[in-house]
This record gives C-alpha cells, structure tokens and sequence, in this order.
C-alpha cells in the first residue's frame, strides 16, 4: 500500500518535472524567435485528435440544439397557455360588460315607462321559461311575496305589457305570458273609445284581436294600449300592447279580428317589472311610443335655360 504511493507520488513529480522542463523550452525557442521542439508533437496530437474533436462536436451540436429547442418549446408552451387565458378573460369581460349594457339599457327603458305611466313596480329578472304549474307559456321571475308580488298582478317591460302573475311564492313567481292561448286581455285603440280582447297564439308570438263593435274602422299601423281591468286586476289601463298587423273581416259584420304583432319580445325576456301600486289615474295613450317622424321629399326646382338664338 506505501509502495504504491511511493511510486505514484515519484511517477507524479517526473510528470511534474517533465512538463516544467518542456514548457521551459517551449517558452525560450519562441522568445528566440527559433522553432519550438514541440511543434511536431503539436501536429502530430492535431493531427490525431482533430477529427475526433470534429465527430464530438458534430455529435454534441445537434444534441445541444435539441435540447435547448425542448427548453424554448416548453417556453412556448407556457407562453401559449399564458395567452390563451388571456383571450378567455377578455372574452368574457367582453361578454360580461355587453351583459351589463343590455340590462342597464332595459333598466333605463323600464324606468321611462314607469315614469311615464306613473306605476309603481318591482324590479324582477327571468331566471326560467317553460311550462310551470300546467301552464304553457309561462316564465319565472325571482320576485315573490316577500317583495310585495301577489297573485293577478301585471307585469311589463320597458317596451310593454309581459302579462300576468298566475301564482306567487315567497321569493319567486310564475308570470302567465300575454301570448299563452288562455290569455285574455281587455284593449283600446289609440285615440278611440274603441276597445276589445286579445287573445295569445303561443309559438306564433302573435295576438289575437277581436272588436266588439262590427263597424269599427281599423287599420294596419293602429296601436293598442291596455283598457284596464276593474279593480286594476289583473290588468292596469294603459300599457302598451302592440300594432295591428292585419285584419280580417269587412266592416258590417258582427265582429272583426286584427292580427297584433306585440311589442314586447317574447323570446328574450330579461329585465321585467312587476305592477305593485297602479296610477291613480289612467294614463290612456301616454305610454305609447313616439311614433318615428317621417321626412319630407326635398323640392326640385328645374330651371329651363334659353340659348340666345333659339325659338322662342
């Protein structure tokens, strides 16, 4: 066990030795200006171990490459997924602040026709659509008796009337729709003593309307408001209906029916209110919409030059 590392500590400082001695000779034949010893030992390793150092770098280039490339695709990746959350958070405030306009809008129309028909109304949303308790056409808004909602009470938009509370529970109610066929609902034309019933065509979204008197002039464009119902239940007078879309019947019969294109739409139904103090006097045709102004043609003048010259 000495032996060995006697000879390897001996074996060590001639190496030592050695390579003082050769780097000495090195470093005086270059600073003599004359040619080094080593030279040839310096070809001779060049030569020998230049082409293995060329195979080791091309072996180790690609893999280098290949490596650094997984490290910049697993940076992409990351960078991907970075950026596809971002495009999701987008969206969806994109989406939430549409949301908030459309409401705010519908809160805006609601509150001008309130205003306008000075009713008293508690603010509720469509949280379901379907048929609830037997009826068809029917929605659910989260108001109920809690919130002073009752039974045979209207319920409007700000574009007109919803319809009806069929039935009311402690926080929610179930709102017959002024399109179910059951639905019944007493009108007046614009302008006119002239009233009579609608009735709902469900999937049509249309409204049935049927005059009382026969002899009655209506036209296509005519506005229906709600005549109102005794007690103000289940129906307060004057909330907009709809326009007649056509009608059927010549005047001189017993009775005629108009076809009512509604202004409420039924099939997004969102922001509601639901009619918990009517107004103390009927408002008649003050809910109604303006009608749109029509523009007049502008006026051409045609002015006729004469040529000097030319018959008169």
């Amino acid at each position: 066990m000495n032996r060995d590392t006697r000879r390897t500590r001996l074996l060590l400082a001639l190496l030592l030795v050695t390579s003082i001695g050769l780097i000495t000779l090195d470093y005086r034949a270059e600073s003599d200006g004359q040619r080094s010893p080593l030279d040839g030992l310096r070809s001779f390793a060049a030569a020998v171990f230049g082409p293995v150092e060329q195979v080791a770098a091309a072996i180790a280039g690609p893999v280098g490459d290949a490596v650094h490339s997984v490290s910049e695709l697993g940076d992409g990746r990351g960078e991907l997924a970075r950026l596809r959350r971002e495009k999701e958070e987008l969206t969806r405030q994109l989406r939430t602040s549409a949301l908030d306009r459309n409401r705010a809008a519908e809160l805006d129309a609601l509150l001008r026709l309130t205003g306008a028909g000075r009713y008293r109304v508690v603010p509720a949303q469509v949280i379901a659509v379907g048929a609830a308790q037997t009826f068809s056409w029917t929605v659910t808004v989260d108001a109920g008796t809690r919130d002073g909602v009752q039974p045979d009470m209207t319920v409007l938009n700000g574009d007109g009337l919803v319809g009806r509370v069929k039935t009311a529970g402690p926080t929610t109610a179930t709102v017959l729709l002024a399109i179910d066929p059951n639905s019944s609902v007493g009108v007046r034309l614009e302008g006119s003593m002239e009233v009579g019933f609608t009735t709902g065509q469900g999937l049509e979204d249309l409204l049935d309307l049927q005059l009382l008197d026969g002899q009655s002039t209506v036209v296509r464009g005519d506005r229906l408001v709600t005549f109102g119902s005794q007690g103000d239940t289940p129906y307060v007078p004057g909330v907009p209906v709809g326009e007649v879309r056509g009608v059927r019947g010549t005047p001189g019969s017993q009775t005629r029916t108009a076809s009512i294109s509604p202004y409420v739409d039924f099939s997004a139904l969102d922001l509601v209110g639901v009619v918990v103090q009517p107004p103390r006097k009927d408002p008649r045709d003050a809910v109604l919409p303006p009608r749109p102004r029509t523009t007049p043609l502008p006026t051409v003048t045609v002015t006729e030059t004469v040529r000097p010259g030319a018959e008169q």
